[in-house]
């Protein structure tokens, strides 16, 4: 049996004051449909951080997986950069 490919995302935490959560904001260039400039639009995702290592500021890696809690339906792949 195989596996439905998940989705991942690359974005940088916002917040770790939960306990094993964290928010992690993405951005993405969208084109303006009518000016045809690209504009910056973000969307935050709560996600699950069994070890709680991540700290705010940090790039991360995170990907799709089963509900977990009302809104909490990511997790922690990897940690890309440690902020300075």
């Amino acid at each position: 049996m195989e596996r439905n490919l998940r989705k991942e995302r690359i974005g940088v935490v916002t917040s770790n004051k939960m306990e094993k959560s964290i928010v992690v904001m993405v951005e993405r260039k969208v084109k303006h449909p009518l000016y045809g400039k690209f504009v910056k639009k973000s969307t935050k995702f709560i996600a699950h951080d069994q070890e709680n290592t991540c700290n705010e500021g940090d790039t991360v890696k995170i990907m799709e997986t089963r509900k977990m809690s009302k809104n909490k339906n990511w997790r922690l792949v990897d940690i890309i950069e440690r902020a300075k």
